[in-house]
């Protein structure tokens, strides 16, 4: 990969390599293939084997998974040995160990499950994938005898001519019987590159005359990531299935040439995905939305019915019926209560907007807390940040109050509820509640009349 970052931690569709494996590892039991199997296997947190790199891997995954140290690089059947101690360790002691390599993102439960169904129903000593590819790929072939049982797996440097032209290939998924595992593997020969193969185990097993089984798949989902070329077909191979995932779920997506979806992104039914959307991270979005186009959401909460156009998100909570943009922007931590309207080119950071709330065009809140029903004129600002202490400070409005177009609010500040602020006001000392205030800096002119419901007179939204 060139690269200091681990193989195995370079991300595809939002979330690192190993992880789509264990994903995948995890979700065995939960499959329909696996399902007459469910009440009898007992399975356990995945074994991950390392090498280069290991403090990578594990401040990452943590306690997701076990680890056993390869600390020779003898190849992948040294690596399954090193697992040996902590498989062996495992309460209760498992009779059979599934074998898949951590760099092949692309393979599904139910594909895993295929191969731990059919090495139990065949009460097999080995089960292996295999699948059908070109004569010139470079996998190994599956060589038969000529009642169609496998005799071994052949590298294609050491094939025949004739082995050469074999389409059934080795797709790098494995199940063993525990006990004949181990002890095969600590007779296994070197072999001419001075490594250990995994593959040399089939004719192991064939030479004595063990059952083999194999099951057929698909070569894409084994496809293992070796550089960033090959990073990019994955992830054009698992973007697609998201975005089918999603299709079939019930969102409708215009465009899914154009649309980006992280695979840990939830989204409700009869949303619509506009073209040149990218929605990332841990999202979750509710149902009947729209959103888009040239839209950007991370790692945001978006509730029912939500609108959101050609604008950007991060780190964000909208509740239901909020509408933004185009062009405005929620910065982390900015939480827009239901019924919220964000015009075009305005920004909010760090700050709740309460229920109903319009903010105009132009205008920004930062380190604020408005109450609801509020109108924020365009053109409004916090000045949340003072440049000599390096400090920021809070801005408080209360419900119902109308702050002018191209009002300053210099924070630490409160604005009484139904308080007005008129254009252009510079608000540097607290509104009380019914109060109108203008001017640079701003002063109080009048209290302001209060009707019977309690709202004040002239207060309305424009």
């Amino acid at each position: 990969m060139r690269s200091t970052l681990s193989k195995l931690l370079h991300p595809l569709a939002g979330q690192p390599l190993l992880s789509h494996v264990l994903k995948s590892v995890e979700a065995i039991p939960s499959t329909s293939v696996f399902a007459p199997w469910g009440d009898s296997v007992t399975t356990s947190r995945p074994v991950v084997v390392l090498g280069h790199e290991a403090e990578q891997i594990l401040s990452v995954f943590g306690e997701r998974c076990q680890y056993a140290m390869q600390h020779e690089q003898l190849g992948t059947g040294h690596a399954v040995l090193a697992a040996q101690e902590t498989v062996n360790a495992l309460d209760p002691l498992p009779d059979t160990v599934l074998v898949c390599y951590g760099d092949t993102p692309l393979v599904r439960s139910e594909m895993l499950a295929s191969v731990l169904a059919e090495h139990l129903t065949q009460q097999a000593t080995v089960t292996f994938l295999t699948a059908d590819a070109d004569p010139s790929s470079d996998y190994g072939r599956v060589v038969r005898d000529s009642h169609g049982q496998v005799k071994e797996i052949v590298e294609v440097k050491r094939a025949t001519p004739e082995q050469l032209q074999i389409i059934e290939v080795n797709s790098g998924v494995y199940c063993f019987e525990r006990a004949w595992l181990w002890e095969s593997l600590q007779a296994l020969p070197r072999n001419a590159s001075g490594e250990y193969y995994l593959t040399d185990l089939i004719a192991v097993a064939g030479a004595q005359e063990r059952r083999i089984a194999t099951v057929k798949g698909s070569l894409d989902e084994t496809l293992g990531i070796n550089n960033r070329v090959q990073l990019a077909e994955a992830e054009q191979v698992m973007r697609h299935r998201i975005l089918e995932r999603h299709m079939y779920a019930g969102v409708t997506i215009i465009d899914p040439a154009s649309t980006y979806i992280d695979d840990e992104v939830q989204i409700g039914t009869d949303t619509v995905i506009l073209p040149g959307t990218m929605i990332t991270g841990q999202t979750t979005i509710g149902s009947w939305c729209k959103i888009g186009p040239s839209t950007t959401i991370y790692q945001s909460s978006i509730g029912d019915r939500c609108v959101i156009r050609n604008s950007a998100l991060e780190q964000s909570v909208l509740e239901e019926e909020v509408s933004m943009g185009p062009f405005s922007h929620c910065r982390p931590g900015a939480h827009l209560a239901s019924g919220v309207k964000m015009g075009n080119y305005a920004e909010v950071k760090n700050s709740y907007l309460g229920a109903e709330t319009d903010m105009h065009h132009f205008s920004y809140m930062g380190d604020a807390t408005v109450g609801a029903h509020v109108n924020i004129g365009a053109g409004t600002i916090t000045s949340n940040y003072n440049g000599l202490t390096k400090q920021k400070y809070r801005t408080t409005i209360g419900d119902n109050a109308f702050i002018g177009c191209d009002t300053v609010l210099v924070p630490p500040v409160t604005v009484g509820e139904h308080a007005m602020t008129g254009a252009s006001a510079l608000v540097n000392k607290d509104v009380p509640p019914h109060t109108l205030v203008y001017g640079v800096p701003a002063r109080q002119v009048r209290t302001l009349p209060v009707s019977e419901d309690g709202a004040t007179d002239g207060g309305k939204k424009e």
